[in-house]
């Protein structure tokens, strides 16, 4: 069974929105079709420090508004789930107002290159961000009543981290996991396999909640991520069963089998589609005569 979206997210920007006794978030007024209603900025804390996880895109009237949720309570920590422009570039900004060090897995662009350079299929890489710390998976980051463990969840970027509230059993999950659609993998840096197996991961941490990036918290989390694998599955069925007609590239796939969708969304699709057929080329189930790209033609294995 796919997953159920909730498509009809509605909270006020740039508000401090309390979401439980640990965690605020503030809402950046950035929406798109890549960011829906716009990124969340969470603050995690209520005595005298505070982490925030994903700052935002480089906006500092929503910097401000961070600043005026935590109001006298000291940010002691910005932690980055990845480095995508809507996640990371406000770090140095909130940095330099705080003086809290970022903490991030790696700077951008430890994914998969062969065969794709020179061809734009990843949109909205933060290719300047650099941690003042860099985050290994299991870290455990604490203050004053909270405690944040880091783990690292390839698939979407390879350097994605999730991070679980301890407290709470609430898990941040940055771009891997959304509420309101599904992730975009996008090779180079996006990879399809370490996504599921990024997904398996978090049902065994066993969460009992999701906080994403964009969109509402995700209740009863592990039917939901079992509904994202399942989803997932079904779009490489669907693309296996269209090259039963003979060899296609990405954009007549697309075209088919995203018929229904927003066509500013078709790009983003076309990525996903993309980082599927990588995958099926890597187990011989799809062929290609060159490289895997958006362009190339493919046909069963």
């Amino acid at each position: 069974m796919s997953p159920e979206f909730i498509q009809d997210f509605k909270t006020p920007y740039g508000e401090a929105e309390r979401l439980s006794p640990l965690i605020t978030r503030v809402l950046c007024e950035n929406p798109s079709p890549f960011t829906y209603t716009g990124t969340g900025t969470y603050l995690v804390g209520s005595g005298a420090n505070l982490a925030v996880i994903d700052p935002g895109p480089m906006m500092p009237e929503h910097g401000e508004a961070i600043l005026r949720a935590a109001g006298d309570t000291t940010i002691s920590h910005i932690l980055v789930t990845h480095t995508h422009i809507d996640h990371s570039p406000l770090s140095s900004w909130l940095s330099e107002r705080t003086g809290a060090p970022s903490y991030a897995f790696s700077a951008h662009g430890a994914g998969r290159k062969g065969g794709l350079e020179g061809e734009d299929v990843e949109a909205g890489a933060d290719t300047s961000f650099m941690p003042d710390h860099l985050v290994s998976d299991g870290q455990v980051f604490d203050g004053d009543g909270w405690t944040l463990r880091a783990i690292h969840t390839p698939g979407h970027t390879a350097n994605h981290l999730c991070f679980m509230l301890e407290e709470e059993e609430a898990l941040f999950v940055g771009d891997h996991i959304m509420g309101w659609a599904t992730t975009v993998i996008a090779p180079p840096d996006g990879d399809m396999r370490a996504y599921f197996a990024s997904l398996k991961r978090v049902m065994k941490e066993n969460p009992s909640f999701l906080y994403p990036t964009h969109g509402p918290r995700i209740e009863n989390p592990t039917p939901f991520v079992r509904g994202i694998i399942t989803h997932r599955r079904m779009r490489e069925g669907q693309i296996l069963k269209h090259l039963e007609d003979g060899p296609m590239d990405i954009n007549m796939m697309v075209s088919r089998m995203y018929k229904d969708i927003d066509p500013r969304l078709h790009p983003a699709a076309a990525r996903s589609v993309l980082g599927h057929l990588i995958a099926l080329c890597d187990e011989g189930r799809v062929k290609t005569p060159r490289a895997p790209s958006l362009s190339a033609q493919y046909e069963l294995g």
